[in-house]
């Protein structure tokens, strides 16, 4: 395996992490709402060998700074914009997990010439049927149970009992245990939230799409890839039977052979 390189950049929005790896063809990947850059790490292995793979910890993730600022989609698009200036990267694969897909479909639409195809997977942006926006006044909700659910697991580790909670409790946990993902999707106002769904302006977004799903995910989020399929001009939906909202980390091999299927037929 090509040895990863870690590197860090001060930017004008705060200072940046990424990962890279790799030649040729730039592809970058976006986290999601509940992860960081190391989430893309096992499907990058796969594709290191012909592909110059970035996976930076966006804007209050992860190893990258957190400032305390008004965080935004535009605020992370901006940012990862500044990225790929600072690295001399003209034109780019995007590739988006959940929160990540939504910043990439974002940036997409703002800087079309430098993308030149997008893999959204599970992607969150969008309002679909069965789909809503939570209100900040449901986040104190939210603050309450992240607080109990910490507390229950300190519990439950004195008393041994953590191995039986299982990983879905974990995975449940994440969200609310990181407070960037919280100002983003919860702590805002429900219009400036509205203004960055991208319903309205899918239509625009002319480049080839890959929209990646688990099968297994929720309703809501399978409706969203849906609706980002049918509004987006050139997308295809492949719809992953066996897998979940955590497809990138359960199916790394997967997830790498259909971007490298999408990136080598464009």
């Amino acid at each position: 395996m090509i040895p990863l390189r870690n590197s860090r950049i001060k930017l004008s929005q705060g200072q940046i992490f990424w990962h890279e790896v790799g030649q040729g063809t730039a592809i970058v990947f976006l986290h999601g709402s509940a992860d960081d850059s190391s989430q893309w790490l096992s499907v990058i292995e796969h594709l290191s060998e012909d592909y110059h793979c970035f996976a930076p910890d966006l804007l209050g993730f992860g190893e990258s700074e957190r400032p305390n600022v008004h965080y935004s989609i535009d605020l992370e698009v901006e940012c990862l914009a500044d990225l790929l200036e600072a690295l001399r990267q003209r034109e780019v694969y995007l590739v988006g997990h959940s929160l990540g897909g939504w910043i990439a479909a974002s940036f997409a639409l703002k800087y079309l010439e430098q993308v030149r195809g997008l893999v959204l997977v599970a992607p969150f942006g969008v309002e679909a049927e069965k789909y809503k926006i939570t209100p900040p006044l449901l986040m104190k909700v939210s603050r309450a149970a992240s607080w109990c659910m910490r507390s229950l697991s300190r519990l439950t580790s004195r008393l041994g009992w953590h191995k039986k909670t299982g990983k879905k409790t974990q995975r449940q946990q994440q969200p609310l245990q990181s407070p960037t993902a919280a100002k983003l999707l919860y702590q805002r106002r429900r219009a400036e939230i509205q203004a960055e769904l991208l319903k309205e302006r899918l239509e625009w977004l002319k480049i080839p799409v890959l929209i990646l799903q688990g099968g297994q995910d929720s309703r809501d989020r399978i409706a969203q890839s849906q609706a980002y399929a049918d509004l987006s001009p050139q997308a295809q939906l492949e719809i992953i039977s066996n897998a979940g909202h955590d497809l990138p980390q359960a199916l790394p091999d997967v997830v790498a052979q259909y971007i490298r299927a999408f990136v080598s037929s464009q």
